[in-house]
């Protein structure tokens, strides 16, 4: 039971460290497009020696690479470089693919699927590019597949990067072409991006850190604010109050409940219609009806009057009903003319 509070703050947790991460990748990749270091060339001799070739200067020196080791004079030429190394075509094996010329544009998962049938090798362990395609007719084409072990050069990449390349990327060149318009991109490392990604991502904890502290101090002010204007309507209500009890409301107050006493003590007409019809029975029929003040008056004819006075006392409405003037035969036989006064009972609930 006292665990359960721990997974979703560990779930939250990773979550966040992958958001991290995967932010500080995004941004130090957009950045390596965006800012483009200088390049270096290191093109490798039949010694084993690397000439360094820079924009400015050509065949400046030569560096020897071993056991991951570098000269560390040539370290203010390495460091924050992109370095292009040139590798001896001994280095490699080449076979040629003929493919359809439709094909150009899936050269890479082309030739990364045939590279377990062209070389000894397995795709992922090895380092593997292709030269510029060479027309054969109007429906294929041939391309040249330089391949060799991933292990054998990445050390190579790897010493560099140890001294501060931005990046490595690694050529070669056809046997039986030493033309630098003959290079076939076979591996590429960046080195720099992993120290941006740190850098970055102690960037955006300290951004967020900062937008989290922003957001708490708003917070705690939007609360003091509120507790501020409570505090304020508190004494409004209290000054109001106190105004009430001074009696600067006291004629508005009277007349209120005057009116209101009036309500509760004067007849609705509606309801002592509706009472009325209620009780009375049918074969009797009110000609006229009188409203003064808690008081009806109930002129009409009916064949038993003196039965009236019984039903409207015990209707719960009335009280004190009596006739108001002699009980006489009508006319026309139809029954006999009554006059009946009744006090109507304050507005409740009937008995």
């Amino acid at each position: 039971m006292n665990k359960s509070p721990v997974l979703p703050f560990k779930a939250i947790s990773e979550a966040f460290v992958c958001w991290i991460d995967s932010a500080g990748e995004s941004t130090a990749g957009l950045r390596g497009r965006i800012v483009s270091p200088d390049i270096v060339r290191l093109t490798e001799d039949e010694n084993g020696d690397f000439a360094v070739q820079t924009a400015a200067i050509r065949n400046f020196d030569r560096i020897r690479i071993t056991e991951n080791r570098i000269d560390g004079k040539f370290t203010p030429i390495v460091s924050g470089k992109h370095i292009e190394l040139v590798l001896r075509p001994d280095r490699f094996i080449f076979r040629p693919l003929e493919l359809p010329n439709r094909a150009a544009e899936f050269m890479p998962g082309i030739v990364r699927s045939q590279i377990d049938r062209l070389t000894p090798w397995n795709a992922a362990d090895t380092a593997f590019g292709w030269s510029a395609a060479a027309d054969t007719d109007d429906s294929t084409m041939i391309v040249t597949i330089a391949a060799t072990p991933l292990a054998l050069i990445r050390p190579l990449a790897e010493s560099l990067i140890d001294f501060g390349a931005h990046s490595v990327a690694l050529f070669t060149v056809l046997p039986e072409s030493e033309s630098e318009g003959r290079l076939i991109k076979v591996w590429e490392q960046s080195g720099r991006g992993i120290k941006d990604t740190r850098q970055i991502r102690r960037i955006l904890i300290a951004a967020l850190a900062v937008a989290g502290i922003a957001a708490g101090s708003a917070l705690a002010a939007d609360i003091l604010m509120s507790i501020s204007l409570s505090a304020q309507r508190n004494e409004l209500a209290r000054q109001i109050s106190g105004i009430r009890s001074a009696g600067g409301f006291a004629q508005a107050s009277n007349a209120q409940r005057s009116l209101e006493q009036r309500k509760h003590s004067s007849p609705l007409t509606v309801l002592v219609l509706e009472a009325l019809a209620k009780i009375l029975p049918d074969h009797t029929h009110v000609t006229e009806l009188q409203l003064e003040g808690n008081k009806v008056r109930l002129t009409g004819v009916t064949r038993d009057a003196p039965s009236l006075i019984a039903l409207i006392e015990q209707s719960g409405r009335f009280t004190r009903a009596t006739f108001s003037a002699p009980t006489t035969r009508s006319s026309s036989n139809s029954g006999d003319s009554f006059h009946i006064e009744a006090v109507i009972k304050p507005l409740g609930p009937s008995s």
